[in-house]
Order: structure tokens, then C-alpha cells, then sequence
């Protein structure tokens, strides 16, 4: 029988609104286990049990109300929380604390959550790793820059978190960690409360251990019932294969998906083998020069206040950014809006496309969190990703795949990927 927290979010919450079980005792479940964990995993950039167990008190005793019923959420500390600290991963920001909580987490306290801590981030979720190991290999790094929220989900010690993409921040660490990541279509979710990077990227994500779960945290974010994820149980999806980038890859990854591509033909899928090009494969450049463009300005205030507080990485893309000319900055995303219209034609004849999240397993070492250039293009045409488990490497770390819808078909793609999900178990 599963500890409590090992409990799906949608089983924790139907037991919680049946009063099988209350969100004190499944709140307590989830800190064991993260005081069991924390000193090989170390998912936490702040984490206080007796207001944790405060959160849920309170859950319980206003009848757990709302879909997400007292169910604890892990909240990526780039995300404005009123009642504890947000650091952006930054001494700059040691003793930061907001006046107000983001708009996301507002949402998530509205629909009964309970935000039970902080998770680590990469600083300002760019490049400089915090503390946190990879939870089946804590000397592997877990990925980022959503690091804490993928490790601590897929160490069960809780069941739901958000995360942010601007390049690869979401999909990378789930696929890394075993984890589900959700990264919806870009501008999904407010990014009101959310430290910037690009406001052009950014995109507020979430993980889970299952498809069905991230769909139920999604939807009670947006307000709305979950999307059914069995649209293609009487006609199977027509899958689009394509592999950008194709020679980066390791062959483990590439054995990976074309087991999962097999698999899902047996399950009555239509595969597409779609081939890749240069110009697409470009678009990876675009999605760089906007991020530096764009974050250089979002940085400029910790690059003028604070230059001593910063790696020599920082300060010399922030420079890179802040150098870069206003119509260049312009021109990138003019070509990116460009090919968000016209890369639509890669879903004629097919319903998603079945790509990689990441090069291979985790890397070995924490002051790296992996390259993100499997997720560039994808997150510059702001579609749609849901990345699954799909096996294990040579080292015994996950590997996961890589589900892309078309732009606003969420759906769709949380539909395929719960599809894939059924296949390969």
C-alpha cells in the first residue's frame, strides 16, 4: 500500500473531500519524507514545517474547499509568496520578502492549495545550479533551472510544484528526475509575481508523477474542469517523429524514443517520421538571441546594484543584452513570430510530434544542469510540451519523451501524452 505521500494529487484530493484523509496528516506525510530526504536531495530553498502544517490546519478547518483540496505544492522560489521569503537563487535577494503573493499562487491558495514551501532555482533561473542532486543520483545534477520543483515531485516529497520555462527550465528537469512536466502554450498562466527573464519566453509550468495530474493542477489554475485524456482511446493519436539536433543526442536517448514510437505503433498509433532542417534547427539561435537580449534588460538593476554578487557568466550576458541594439532584439522576435505561424504546418496529418527533452540522462556533477538546446525551439514557438518517463540509461536515470501540441492545443497534447503514458506502461 502507498504512503500518503506517494498519493497522486487526484487521489489525495477525492480522499480529502471523502474525509478519508485530512491535509494536516498528508501535509505531515510529505514533511517526513522531505526531512528523510533533504540531505541528499536538498529540493528546498525554504521550508518551515510548523507553518506548513499551519497551511493545512487552516485547509481542514475551512472544509478543504476548492479542487486542489489541501493538497501541498512545492513553489519554484522565482514565484512571489507573501507569507515566506523568494530569493531568485540570489544572495542579492537574502532577505527579500514580498508584499504580495504571485498571481499563480494566489490561484493556488483560491482553489484550496497549500503551498507548503519554497523550491531551488537556479539564480534569477538562468544558469548558476543551487544545491539540489538529482533524487535517484544525488552526485547527477537534476536539472534547472527548475531544480528543487523536478527533484522534490519525483522524490514524492510532494505531489504537485510549479516551475518556469524560458529555454528549457521545465521539461529538461522532469525528464532528468522522472518526473511529469507540463509546460503549457506561452502566455498560459500570469506571470504577474514571477521574477522576468524574457517576457517574450517566460512560461509558468508545473510538474507531477502522473499526465492526469498535471492536467488536474493546470485546470484548477485556468478555473476550469480538467480536459478529458481519453479523446484518443477509440482512434489513436497520429504521431509526427522528429528529432532536431539529432546528432547531440546519445544513442540511449534515441533507443529510448524509438522504443516508445514502436510501442505506441503497437498500441494503433500512426507514426510519421518528419525530418528536420537547418532553418528550423535555426530557430534555436533565435530563441538564444532573445533570451540574452531580453534578459540582459530584465537584469539590469542586479548588473548595476550589485555586479560583486554576480558570476563572471552573469555579468558578461547581462552586458551581452544590455549591448545588444533595440531593432536587433526586435528583428529576433519578428522572425519568431514569423515562425510560430508558418512552423504550423508541421502538424498537417498529424495530431503532436514525439521528440527528446534532453541529450540523455542527467550529467554527472551539480555545477552543470544540462544543456537545453533539445527544448530552444520549442519553447521560442511557445507550443505546448508534456515530457513522461520513458525508461532508464546506462547509469540508471531516467530518460523521459517529449510530447509537442500546436500552439493553444493543450488538450491535445496532456490528451497524447496521458495516451503514451497508458502505452508504455
Amino acid at each position: 500500500m502507498a504512503e500518503l505521500n506517494e498519493l497522486s494529487a487526484v487521489e489525495a484530493a477525492r480522499r480529502i473531500k471523502a474525509g478519508d484523509l485530512t491535509a494536516e496528516t498528508l501535509m505531515r506525510a510529505c514533511l517526513e519524507r522531505a526531512a528523510d530526504r533533504d540531505a541528499a536531495v536538498r529540493a528546498w530553498a525554504h521550508l518551515d514545517p510548523e507553518q506548513a502544517i499551519a497551511g493545512a490546519k487552516a485547509a481542514d478547518a475551512a472544509g478543504n474547499p476548492g479542487p486542489l483540496a489541501g493538497i501541498p505544492v512545492g513553489v519554484k522560489d522565482i514565484i512571489d509568496t507573501a507569507d515566506m521569503p523568494t530569493r531568485h537563487g540570489s544572495t542579492i535577494y537574502g532577505l527579500n520578502r514580498p508584499n504580495a503573493d504571485a498571481a499563480v499562487v494566489t490561484l493556488t491558495r483560491e482553489q484550496g492549495g497549500v503551498v507548503m514551501g519554497k523550491t531551488v532555482t537556479t539564480e534569477f533561473a538562468w544558469r548558476n545550479p543551487g544545491p539540489t542532486g538529482n533524487p535517484h543520483n544525488p552526485a547527477h545534477t537534476p536539472g534547472g533551472s527548475s531544480s528543487g520543483s523536478a527533484a522534490g515531485v519525483a522524490d514524492k516529497q510532494f505531489p504537485l510544484a510549479f516551475g518556469t520555462q524560458t529555454a528549457g527550465s521545465v521539461i529538461r528537469p522532469a525528464a532528468y528526475c522522472g518526473a511529469v512536466g507540463f509546460k503549457p502554450s506561452v502566455g498560459t498562466h500570469s506571470r504577474a509575481g514571477v521574477k522576468e527573464l524574457s517576457g517574450y519566453l517566460d512560461t509558468v509550468g508545473c510538474f507531477a508523477r502522473s499526465v492526469e495530474d498535471v492536467g488536474f493542477f493546470d485546470a484548477a489554475l485556468r478555473g476550469t474542469a480538467p480536459s478529458p485524456l481519453d479523446i484518443f482511446d477509440g482512434a489513436p493519436p497520429r504521431i509526427g517523429v522528429m528529432v532536431p539536433f539529432r546528432i547531440e543526442a546519445e544513442a540511449a536517448a534515441l533507443d529510448m524514443l524509438e522504443t516508445v514510437w514502436r510501442r505506441a505503433e503497437t498500441a494503433g498509433a500512426t507514426i510519421i517520421d518528419i525530418a528536420s532542417n537547418t532553418s528550423f534547427e535555426a530557430l534555436a539561435d533565435v530563441q538564444t538571441v532573445v533570451m540574452t537580449g531580453d534578459s540582459g534588460r530584465a537584469l539590469e538593476w542586479e548588473y548595476e546594484r550589485h555586479p560583486e554578487r554576480l558570476t563572471r557568466f552573469y555579468r558578461d550576458n547581462i552586458a551581452l543584452g544590455l549591448a545588444m541594439a533595440g531593432d536587433a532584439l526586435a528583428g529576433a522576435k519578428a522572425r519568431a513570430d514569423k515562425a510560430r505561424a508558418e512552423q504550423a504546418a508541421l502538424f498537417e496529418g498529424v495530431d503532436i510530434l514525439l521528440t527528446l527533452p534532453a541529450p540523455g540522462e542527467a550529467p554527472l556533477g551539480l555545477g552543470f544542469t544540462g544543456d537545453p538546446l533539445f527544448n530552444r525551439v520549442w519553447t521560442i514557438l511557445g507550443w505546448p510540451c508534456v515530457t513522461i518517463p520513458a525508461g532508464s540509461g546506462p547509469n540508471g536515470l531516467p530518460l523521459g519523451a517529449q510530447i509537442v501540441a500546436p500552439a493553444g492545443a493543450d488538450a491535445t497534447a496532456l490528451a497524447a501524452a496521458a495516451w503514451l503514458e497508458n502505452a508504455l506502461s
